[in-house]
C-alpha cells in the first residue's frame, strides 16, 4: 500500500514537471531547461516558417525560370538546358546531406541556419551584380547573339552558392522548427503532426509568390530587379529569424552520428558466433540514471543479427563488465535499434525515387511545354511560362488545408490513427497521383503535337492545367509524408540528416532523370532511327517519355507496397531525458508503439 502511494506521488511529480518544463534534452537561449509556456511550440515555429517562406521564394524564383534563362539568355539548346537544370537541382537537393551532418554533429541546427543563410545571400548578391556591373552583363546591346563568358561564369557561381546555402538551410531549418514541439507531450505531439502540413503551406505560399509575382517581374521588368527583391526579402527574413531567438528550444550537437552505427556493426561481427537470446531484457542497455540524453528504443524482431552487438559475454559481474567494455565490443539496445532504423529506410528511400523523377518534370519539361503554347488571357495579358507552376502551389495549399481540417479528422474516426493513415500509406497514395500525372501529361502532349501538325497553330496552355494540379496533390501527399517520415523515423540525434534524406530523393531523382533521358533517347534512335528529343519540343516525342515514366512508376508502386507492408516503425520507450539538470525527477517509462505512425 505504501509502495503504491510512493508510485502515485512520483507519477504526479513527473506530470507536474512535464507540464511546466520541457524534459526532452532541449535547452533555452540561456542554456537552461526550457519553460514550456515561454518557449517552443507555435510561438517559435512561426518565426521558422517565415524564413522558409523567403527561402522558397528565392529558390523557386530561380528554379522555375532556370530552363527559360538557359535557353533565352545563355542560348543553350533544349537538351543541354534541361540537363544543366537537372544537375543544379540534383546538387541543390543532395547538398543537404552534408549540411544535415554538420548541423547534427558539430554546429547545431540554429548556427547552421545562420551560416547557410549568409552563404545564400552571397549567391543572391552575385546573381544581382551580374546584371548591373558592366563587365558581368550578359550583353551590352539589345539583341544578344552570344552571352559573355564572364556573365555565364558569374551566373553559375551564384546559383551554386545558392545550392550550398540551401544545403545547410533546408535540413537544419525544418528540423529546428520540428524541435520546438516535444514528442512526449500529448498536446505538442499533435501540434507536431500538424506542423509539417502548415510548414508545407507556408512553403507553398513562397512558391506561389515566386511563380507569379517574381516570375512576372523577371518576364516584364528584368532579372536584375528580381535579384534585388530576392536579396532584400532574404535579408529581412534573417532579421525576423534572429528576433525569435529568446523563444526557441535548442538541441546541442552530439558528435558524429555515424560512429555509433559503425560500432554496432563491428561489435555484431565480432560476436557473430554467439547465439542471440530470446529475451531482449538480457541484452545490454544503460540505466535511466546513465542515459540522460535522448530516448530509449525497444528491441524489435527484424535484423536480429545486429542484436548480437548488445550481448554481454560474461554475465558473472554484469554491470562491471559493461562499464569496462569498449563501445566497439558492446553496444546498447538503443544504438542497435538506431542502426536498424537506418537500414530499414534504404528500400523506402529507393522506391520513392520514381516519384521524385515525376516531380522533377514540373520544373523542367512542363515549363518548356508552356513556353511554346498559347499563353494569352484576353487580348493583352500573356502568362509567363514559369507562372504555370503556381497551379502546383495552389493545389498543394488547398489540398493540405482540406487534408488537415476535413480528411484527417474523418480518417481518425475510421482508423483510430492520430495521423488518419500511416505515413507510408500517405506516401504511397501520393505516388499513385504522380503516376496519374504522367498519364495525363502524355495524353496532353500527344494532343498538342497533333493539333500543331494539323492546324499549324499553338494549343492553349490551359490544357497543361490538369497535370500541374494533379502533381500538386501528389506533392502534398508524398513530399510532406517524406518530410514527416524521415524526421520521425531517424534516430533523434540525426534529425537534420533525416530531412536531408528526404531532400536527397529529389536530388538523386534529378540525376536518374538525366540518365533516363539519355537512355530512352538512345533506345528510340536505335529502334526507329530517330531519338525522342529533338532540337525543340515540336520535333521531340515527349509523350513517349511520359508514358515510360508512368509505366516505371506503376511497377515501382507495387514494390513500394511490398516493402511498406514489411516495414517496422520506430518503437520508443517514453522517458524523461533532461539536459543538465533534473535531480528531483524520477523517470517514468511507457512504450510508444506504431499506432500513430
Amino acid at each position: 500500500m505504501e509502495h503504491n502511494k510512493v508510485d502515485t506521488k512520483t507519477q504526479e511529480s513527473y506530470d507536474d514537471h512535464q507540464q511546466k518544463l520541457v524534459l526532452d534534452s532541449s535547452l533555452d537561449s540561456r542554456g537552461e531547461i526550457p519553460v514550456r509556456v515561454r518557449t517552443g511550440a507555435w510561438r517559435a515555429a512561426l518565426f521558422v516558417i517565415a524564413i522558409e517562406f523567403s527561402e522558397r521564394l528565392s529558390y523557386f524564383g530561380i528554379v522555375t525560370s532556370l530552363v527559360v534563362y538557359l535557353t533565352t539568355i545563355l542560348h543553350q539548346d533544349l537538351k543541354m538546358a534541361v540537363r544543366n537544370a537537372n544537375y543544379w537541382t540534383g546538387v541543390t537537393t543532395l547538398m543537404p546531406l552534408l549540411g544535415g551532418f554538420v548541423a547534427d554533429a558539430y554546429l547545431g541546427r540554429y548556427a547552421t541556419v545562420l551560416l547557410a543563410t549568409i552563404i545564400y545571400l552571397m549567391g543572391l548578391i552575385l546573381l544581382t551584380l551580374a546584371w548591373f556591373i558592366p563587365g558581368l552583363k550578359a550583353c551590352n546591346q539589345e539583341i544578344c547573339v552570344e552571352p559573355r563568358k564572364a556573365h555565364e561564369i558569374a551566373f553559375f557561381i551564384a546559383i551554386y552558392l545558392v545550392s550550398i546555402g540551401t544545403g545547410g538551410h533546408k535540413p537544419s531549418l525544418e528540423s529546428f522548427g520540428a524541435d520546438q514541439f516535444e514528442d512526449d507531450h500529448p498536446e505538442e505531439r499533435k501540434m507536431k503532426m500538424s506542423y509539417f502540413n502548415w510548414w508545407s503551406t507556408g512553403l507553398c505560399a513562397g512558391v506561389l509568390t515566386a511563380v507569379t509575382v517574381i516570375v512576372y517581374i523577371e518576364d516584364r521588368i528584368g532579372w536584375g530587379v528580381t535579384g534585388i527583391i530576392l536579396t532584400v526579402v532574404m535579408a529581412t527574413s534573417l532579421l525576423i529569424f534572429l528576433m525569435g531567438r529568446p523563444f526557441y528550444r535548442y538541441r546541442t550537437p552530439s558528435g558524429s552520428p555515424l560512429t555509433p552505427m559503425l560500432q554496432v556493426f563491428v561489435a555484431a561481427i565480432s560476436k557473430r558466433h554467439l547465439p542471440c537470446p530470446d529475451d531482449p531484457s538480457l541484452l545490454h542497455e544503460l540505466s535511466r540514471e546513465e542515459y540522460t540524453k535522448g530516448r530509449f528504443l525497444s528491441s524489435t524482431n527484424n535484423l536480429k543479427f545486429l542484436d548480437k552487438a548488445a550481448i554481454i559475454e560474461n554475465r558473472g559481474n554484469e554491470n562491471a563488465m559493461a562499464e569496462k567494455e569498449s563501445p566497439w565490443k558492446l553496444a546498447t539496445v538503443t544504438k542497435v535499434e538506431e542502426l536498424k532504423l537506418l537500414i530499414n529506410m534504404i528500400p523506402i528511400w529507393f522506391f520513392t525515387l520514381a516519384f521524385g523523377i515525376c516531380a522533377t518534370q514540373g520544373t523542367t519539361f512542363f515549363i518548356k511545354q508552356a513556353i511554346i503554347m498559347d499563353r494569352r488571357i484576353g487580348h493583352s495579358f500573356v502568362v509567363p511560362p514559369s507562372s504555370m507552376f503556381a497551379l502546383v502551389a495552389l493545389s498543394m495549399i488547398i489540398f493540405l488545408t482540406l487534408y488537415e481540417k476535413l480528411i484527417v479528422p474523418l480518417l481518425r474516426r475510421v482508423t483510430g490513427n492520430e495521423r488518419g493513415i500511416s505515413i507510408l500509406q500517405r506516401i504511397g497514395t501520393g505516388m499513385v497521383f504522380s503516376m496519374i500525372t504522367m498519364v495525363i501529361a502524355a495524353l496532353v502532349e500527344r494532343k498538342r503535337l497533333d493539333y500543331t501538325k494539323q492546324h499549324h497553330l499553338t494549343m492553349s496552355v490551359v490544357w497543361l492545367a490538369p497535370q500541374f494540379i494533379v502533381i500538386g496533390i501528389a506533392d502534398a501527399l508524398t513530399l510532406v509524408g517524406l518530410q514527416e517520415y524521415f524526421y520521425d523515423q531517424v534516430p533523434d540525434s540525426m534529425r537534420s540528416l533525416g530531412i536531408a534524406f528526404y531532400l536527397s530523393v529529389i536530388g538523386a531523382a534529378s540525376f536518374v532523370n538525366n540518365f533516363l533521358i539519355a537512355v530512352t533517347d538512345r533506345l528510340a534512335e536505335e529502334i526507329s532511327g530517330k531519338g525522342l528529343f529533338g532540337k525543340d519540343l515540336n520535333s521531340s516525342r515527349l509523350d513517349r517519355f511520359y508514358w515510360t515514366l508512368a509505366a516505371l512508376t506503376g511497377v515501382n508502386i507495387c514494390f513500394f507496397v511490398i516493402v511498406a507492408k514489411k516495414y517496422t516503425y520506430k518503437s520508443v520507450q517514453l522517458s524523461l531525458a533532461i539536459a543538465g539538470g533534473g535531480d528531483d525527477v524520477e523517470a517514468a517509462s511507457v512504450q510508444n508503439t506504431s499506432k500513430y505512425t
